[in-house]
């Protein structure tokens, strides 16, 4: 295996999964969806991509060879999809009680 491809196997091994994740994350709820939800979710998928990427690297920098070949595979897969999902489950809170808040403000407004 060449080393750019040992390098990112963890990416690569998540990418359809974390992109199956990011569609579910991006379409719901349905509404509402004007530009600053739009901004907050690619701003959301950006840093959680980022995270797992920098958690992958660390990984593969940080294991200990001396645990067997494949230890520095499992340890950036671990990180990675654990930054990932941390990252988009702290985005998914902070989106609810967003749109919560927007809720009530546009309900208080009208009556």
């Amino acid at each position: 295996m060449s080393a750019g491809v040992q390098l990112h196997l963890a990416l690569i091994l998540f990418a359809p999964w974390f992109a199956v994740l990011s569609v579910l994350f991006w379409r719901y709820p349905r509404q509402p969806h004007g530009p600053a939800r739009a901004a907050f979710d690619t701003a959301s998928l950006l840093l959680a991509t980022a995270a797992a990427a920098g958690g992958m690297y660390w990984g593969m920098a940080e294991a200990d060879a001396g645990y067997g070949p494949m230890w520095k595979q499992v340890l950036a897969t671990s990180v990675a999809y654990g930054l990932y999902l941390a990252v988009m489950t702290l985005a998914l809170v902070v989106r609810t009680r967003w749109l919560r808040r927007r809720d009530e403000a546009i309900a208080g407004s009208a009556a």
